[in-house]
Parts: structure tokens; C-alpha cells; sequence
């Protein structure tokens, strides 16, 4: 999921669209497993770093609670730094980072997806 730094938190899109996915908490499989079972997720945080890792915890908490595995490391922003500043495509500070997270975030959900295709999640117990 990507959303923007929005005065420090999520943006009301990214929050719509985590609320509408709230309807799939109460959709199971055919094995009676939630949806969201066997998917990973993870969150690009457009804007800087100030508020970032704030918007990254509401995001992951809100996918987690659907079902969604998150990895480690499922998380990437731009490193700017706290704060008003230059616009990201101004400056070349900190795009070094934010690719280098952006890999290791890609690598790390592709790695966890093939570990849940091997091994699926089993049905809550109930």
C-alpha cells in the first residue's frame, strides 16, 4: 500500500481504503481461512521522513488485523529528513536509502510470499 505523509498521518485515502478493506475480515476461503490469508503486504510512505514511520505503524497495524502477512522490513519512505525542505526530486539526499529499503522491502515480500505458497497459514482456530 503507498500513501502519503498527510500532517503526520495517513492520508483519508489511505484510511478509506484500509477501512473498506476491514469488509474482508468477515470473508473466508474455501478451506474457511480469511482472504487476506497467504498475502504479504507492505507500505511506500510518499514524503518525508518526518511522520513516516508513524504512517507506516498505522498502515502495517490496519493490514496486519485484515490477515495480511508483513515481513520485515516491508517498508520503505523518503529519507529527506524532518521537516519543511526541498522537494525529494530536487535533491538527490537520501534516494540512495529509500532504493536500498525499496529493494530489501521487495526482496523480503517476494521471500515471504514463497514461504506461504510452500507453506500455506492454516484456519484460525475456532
Amino acid at each position: 500500500m503507498a500513501a502519503p505523509t498527510w500532517v503526520g498521518h495517513p492520508s483519508s485515502w489511505a484510511q478509506r481504503a484500509l477501512e473498506r478493506m476491514d469488509a474482508m475480515i468477515s470473508e473466508t476461503d474455501d478451506q474457511d481461512r480469511p482472504v487476506a490469508y497467504d498475502r504479504v503486504a507492505g507500505v511506500v510512505v510518499a514524503g518525508n521522513e518526518d511522520g513516516a514511520h508513524h504512517v507506516i505503524s498505522e498502515i502495517v497495524g490496519g493490514l496486519g488485523d485484515i490477515g495480511f502477512t508483513i515481513p520485515p522490513q516491508a517498508w520503505t519512505y523518503g529519507n529527506q529528513g524532518p521537516g519543511p525542505g526541498p522537494d525529494d526530486r530536487d535533491t538527490d539526499h537520501g534516494h540512495d536509502w529509500s532504493a536500498s529499503t525499496g529493494r530489501a522491502m521487495a526482496g523480503n515480500l517476494v521471500a515471504v510470499a514463497r514461504a506461504l505458497a510452500a507453506n500455506p497459514l492454516p484456519a484460525p482456530a475456532s
